[in-house]
């Protein structure tokens, strides 16, 4: 199975430039889907229904193509803790983050509509974040404005400054898209990443 009709179910930069990691042509496309999270969901399981959902959207025009949907939110507390929006969601999160371990669960979902191949996933990676002062909040978000991001951070970027450990798995899960995982997806999907030229 050939991987050149591969698309990628997000507008994200982050993601996009994970994905040419993997040397692969892909195309991304936007999904249009209701990201709201149900009353009571579980965390794992709200990432994993947006993935498939991204993906299912992206799927129902392009059924020949392995679309790729992905989801993540960071988890505190038992809150979710999404994109800040601004500033001051941004402070908020980081001062509820000072000292603590953030856990962040990144759903992934492979989807081939044409044969009714899709597999689905959740990636669960764990960060301590280091006590932090108001001006080193205030410092770190005047950098990088990590406004769109999960978290209030980029781990890719001067957020890893904040970290006093990360665990999981698969490092690239935390900036949005496992790697690791997706690899092994789309192998099973046919679309060999190490393949033979």
């Amino acid at each position: 199975m050939s991987c050149s009709a591969l698309i990628l179910a997000s507008s994200s930069p982050f993601r996009r430039e994970l994905l040419e990691r993997l040397q692969l042509p892909f195309e991304s496309i936007s999904p249009q889907v209701d990201e709201s999270r149900h009353e009571g969901e579980p965390p794992n399981h709200y990432v994993q229904r947006l993935a498939r959902l991204k993906a299912r959207a992206i799927a129902a025009d392009h059924p020949r193509s392995i679309v790729i949907g992905s989801d993540q939110c960071a988890y505190l507390d038992g809150a979710v803790l999404g994109k800040p929006g601004d500033h001051q969601h941004a402070v908020e999160q980081l001062q509820a983050a000072s000292g603590r371990q953030v856990v962040f669960y990144t759903g992934l979902c492979v989807s081939r509509l044409q044969d009714g191949f899709e597999q689905t996933d959740c990636i669960e990676y764990q960060v301590g974040f280091r006590d932090l002062s108001a001006r080193q909040i205030e410092r770190y978000l005047q950098i990088e404005q990590p406004y769109n991001c999960a978290g209030s951070f980029k781990s890719e970027g001067l957020g890893v400054a904040l970290f006093s450990h990360m665990r999981g798995d698969d490092p690239s899960a935390l900036v949005g898209l496992p790697l690791i995982r997706l690899v092994s997806m789309l192998e099973q999907a046919g679309c060999e990443v190490l393949r033979d030229q």
